[in-house]
């Protein structure tokens, strides 16, 4: 009986001993849970702490920071202060407007075989006939510089801009022995510019390239830039007064652009009256030049442009009391295309033109009169690797020796026909370029009539450039 209740006895109190060491086992298990999120906190408690020392190290410094640009200010205005009453600001626009300038600095040291036409070194593009005599020297009048002028504001979608441009062809001041030193500035362009973009139209008004001047297919060079390679032997045109209206015929974008240009240029002529004070026949009772142009553009693969020119001359002058050498008036018509091709590491580039009585904007060889001409130029450029190129180029002009003659002493001067070839190799690295050159031309001529004379003459060059 004894061992039967206390078997019983011991069965009844195991479970509650089980149940002591579980909730012996739980308590421990919280204090370790305790004990650590106690040493967290600690490490939240330092890394905050630590924060807060950064944050003031901080603050310091700002508050140092802010007491030395005061301290700058101060002395800025004390500085501004001290300057005289009557100083200017180096460059100012009105307001709205953004104003670029740029431009480029040419230097070329040349050799010539003898004297050119259109002068000497950076301007020389065929022989005088006659001239002897080997001459060299160093150009620097290629220097150009401009300004463009964008932003204004006219009204609806129309905005406003100019264009002001200058290089130093303007002749050397003075005879004497320092002359050559300083070419004088000359005016190239002067004209403002209005624009819809929405409508893709532009109007330019002012002094600008007349339309038959490739000025987006010109010969590469960089001897030859303001007086281009081929220029009146090939290549025509001139800056005129005038107005110009540009319109793009289309918007696709990946497609061939189209353009249709249309202007209107001051008369101009040689004589009789004065060609410098708008007395000459070709100003005589308002006889302006008619230019249009039509011009595709597929990006920078290939470009081709046609354009036409008329205006009419009439030699009794302004006034109409003039004497009339062999013809008294007659049109000076011209047609010309052109073009660009660059497949690949090759650029093509040609230009021709037929015209009569066009030595207004460089035709007949630069002669006066009703004279028919024939001209162009052809060019292929190769590029080697990014920085080296080469470009070779041919032009001729072949006015009508018949009307050459017929026209002699009235306006002409006997040249019947010029032939230019060049070649150039070019390095180019940002925004320098060194090139060197070679041009040679040979000039046929008549003093009579019946007599034929070839001149022939060379140049060669050292140029280097820098844009900016």
């Amino acid at each position: 009986m004894f061992l039967a209740l206390a078997a019983t006895g011991l069965v009844a109190t195991a479970p509650a001993f089980a149940q002591t060491d579980s909730r012996d086992a739980q308590i421990q298990a919280l204090k370790t849970l305790v004990e650590k999120q106690q040493q967290q906190l600690n490490q939240q408690q330092q890394d905050l702490q630590q924060l807060h020392t950064a944050l003031t190290q901080l603050q310091n410094q700002q508050s140092q920071q802010q007491t030395q640009i005061q301290q700058t200010q101060q002395a800025q205005a004390t500085i501004a202060a001290a300057a005289p009453t009557n100083a200017k600001p180096t460059f100012t626009s009105a307001p709205g407007l953004s104003v670029a300038f740029h431009g480029f600095i040419d230097a070329t040291a040349f050799g010539q075989s003898r004297n050119f036409t259109y002068g000497n070194g950076q301007n020389a593009e065929y022989p005088v006939p006659g001239s002897n005599g080997n001459l060299s020297g160093v150009d620097v009048r290629n220097t150009r510089f401009w300004f463009d002028l964008t932003g204004a504001k006219i009204a609806g979608n129309w905005t406003g801009g100019a264009h002001l441009e200058m290089d130093f062809f303007g002749g050397f001041n003075g005879t004497g022995g320092y002359a050559q030193e300083q070419p004088l500035p000359r005016l190239r362009q002067a004209y403002m510019v209005l624009e819809n973009p929405v409508a893709g139209a532009t109007v330019k008004i002012g002094q600008m390239w007349d339309l038959m001047f490739p000025l987006d297919d010109l010969p590469d060079s960089l001897s030859h830039i303001a007086f281009p390679l081929g220029y009146g032997t090939g290549i025509i045109g001139w800056r005129f007064p005038g107005i110009i209206y540009s319109q793009n015929l289309n918007t696709a974008d990946g497609g061939p652009q189209w353009r249709l240009d249309v202007g209107g240029f001051e008369g101009t002529w040689s004589g009789p009256g004065s060609p410098i004070n708008y007395l000459s026949a070709g100003n005589a009772g308002f006889r302006p030049q008619i230019e249009a142009k039509l011009h595709v553009e597929q990006s920078k693969e290939w470009m081709f442009f046609l354009a036409g020119h008329w205006s009419q001359i009439n030699l009794a002058g302004v006034g109409n009391t003039e004497p009339t050498p062999v013809r008294r008036q007659f049109s000076s018509v011209a047609m010309e295309a052109g073009g660009q091709w660059t497949p690949g590491p090759w650029t093509f580039k040609s230009v021709l033109y037929d015209g009569r009585g066009i030595g207004q904007i460089f035709g007949d060889l630069s002669q006066f009169g009703d004279i028919k001409d024939k001209g162009g130029y052809v060019s292929a450029g190769y590029k080697f690797t990014p920085n080296w190129s080469t470009n070779v180029f041919y032009a001729i002009s072949k006015p009508s020796a018949n009307d050459v003659i017929e026209w002699l002493n009235n306006g002409s001067t006997g040249l019947l026909r010029n032939h230019q070839v060049a070649a150039n190799v070019m390095y180019t690295v940002g925004d320098y370029a060194f090139a060197l050159e070679w041009i040679h031309a040979i000039l046929s001529t008549t003093s009579n009539g019946d007599n034929r004379v070839s001149t022939a003459g060379n140049q060669i060059n050292l140029s280097a450039m820098y844009k900016f």
